[in-house]
């Protein structure tokens, strides 16, 4: 099979497409065929520095869609032929970047009948992180006030969703010129960010996507007992001691793995309440076109890389 490796951390030009053994799934995984893998900045972020992977040599990647291609002994989760998405491993090594992957079965769903492997793709990390951010740490209710920090991204486009479909009042944050794509998937209020002057009141929960400098902007916009949730910056520093000053919450969190929170968006895309944006694709052999792509910061949604 073919899978994307490096030998050392740099630039895009440390990633290599080369020929590997395909694995073997042990007892309770799954031999995926993979059709389509997700890219997320912590893919770049790896590539460019050594982080949850240790040294190189490693494969980057954590989004699959694909076929199931063998089951491992005592798995009874799917059968051969199941069309499937998941996040496996992470924070360790999935090697989604590859022709097959092989984890443990209850880290994959069912892949909804209506969308392409490249929508689905797009789904597990950015959308888990949206999903296990909203639901399960800010816990929103309908009504809710939510402000959603670069709202057309990867994670943010989904996350908005998420928070229309449980009934909240969604502002979004982007450039002017993505607010029309803002308003399509929910967005009551789009903020230009640019702008200085632009501002929000009365937020039960900011989704802090950006990093830290944004998250001391948004987070005076929440009400007395309102959370910030930082994804990428974390809950030190600076963001902490405003928190505490204005007296909200913050809290910091990782995506996890979760079946639970899958099925949570799978079922929304079946009902029709969330939809994946697929910005561009790639074939695997021009990951490091696509790498580039994510690294300018101009993506609405989500690069994926197709390997069928």
């Amino acid at each position: 099979m073919r899978k994307v490796t490096q030998q050392e951390v740099g630039g895009t030009e440390v990633l290599q497409v080369v020929d590997a053994e395909r694995p073997t799934p042990i007892p309770t995984e799954i031999l995926v065929r993979v059709h389509a893998a997700g890219i997320n900045p912590v893919d770049w972020k790896t590539r460019s520095r050594e982080g949850f992977l240790g040294k190189p040599p490693y494969t980057v990647g954590w989004d699959v869609s694909g076929v199931v291609e063998e089951v491992g002994f005592g798995s009874t989760a799917f059968t051969v032929g199941d069309e499937v998405l998941g996040m496996p491993w992470f924070p360790r090594a999935a090697n989604a970047y590859a022709d097959y992957v092989t984890a443990p079965s209850r880290q994959f769903v069912r892949k909804p009948a209506g969308i392409s492997h490249a929508e689905a793709a797009g789904l597990p990390l950015a959308g888990l992180t949206a999903w296990q951010g909203l639901v399960d740490v800010a816990k929103i209710q309908s009504g809710q006030r939510v402000l959603v920090d670069a709202a057309a991204g990867g994670v943010g486009h989904l996350a908005v969703q998420i928070a229309k479909a449980r009934g909240a009042y969604v502002l979004g944050t982007a450039s002017a010129a993505k607010h029309d794509f803002l308003r399509s998937i929910g967005v009551d209020e789009p903020i230009d960010y640019h702008d200085a002057n632009a501002s929000a009141e009365d937020i039960d929960v900011v989704l802090g996507l950006v990093g830290e400098q944004s998250d001391l902007r948004w987070i005076t916009s929440l009400k007395p007992g309102g959370i910030l949730v930082a994804v990428p910056s974390g809950a030190g520093g600076a963001v902490g001691v405003k928190a505490a000053e204005l007296g909200v919450r913050l809290s910091p969190m990782l995506v996890e793995p979760d079946q639970v929170g899958l099925l949570g968006l799978t079922a929304l895309i079946e009902a029709g309440k969330l939809r994946v944006h697929v910005d561009q694709t790639f074939p695997l052999d021009e990951v490091a076109k696509a790498h580039e792509l994510g690294e300018g910061g101009r993506v609405t949604g989500k690069i994926v890389l197709t390997t069928v």
